[in-house]
């Protein structure tokens, strides 16, 4: 599994840009999908909304990959 770190630089960032911007989502749209698809999990239990805000401290896991917010 491949770790990221991503760097917050305000209060929250929508989860499907977070995906887009860390390159684990090719496009927004793909990262739409990933969502919708049940493959992403916010803190261990998985996430069904596309815009959930993600702030400091949240680990996002995905296919392999795991993003640590800080």
């Amino acid at each position: 599994m491949e770790s990221i770190t991503f760097q917050l630089k305000t209060d929250f960032i929508p989860l499907i840009q977070l995906l887009k911007f860390t390159g684990v989502a090719e496009s927004g749209a793909h990262a739409s999908e990933m969502v919708v698809n049940h493959e992403v999990k916010c803190n261990g239990e998985i996430e069904l909304r596309k815009r959930y805000k993600v702030v400091k401290g949240d680990v996002i896991s995905v296919a392999n990959h795991s993003i640590t917010v800080i």
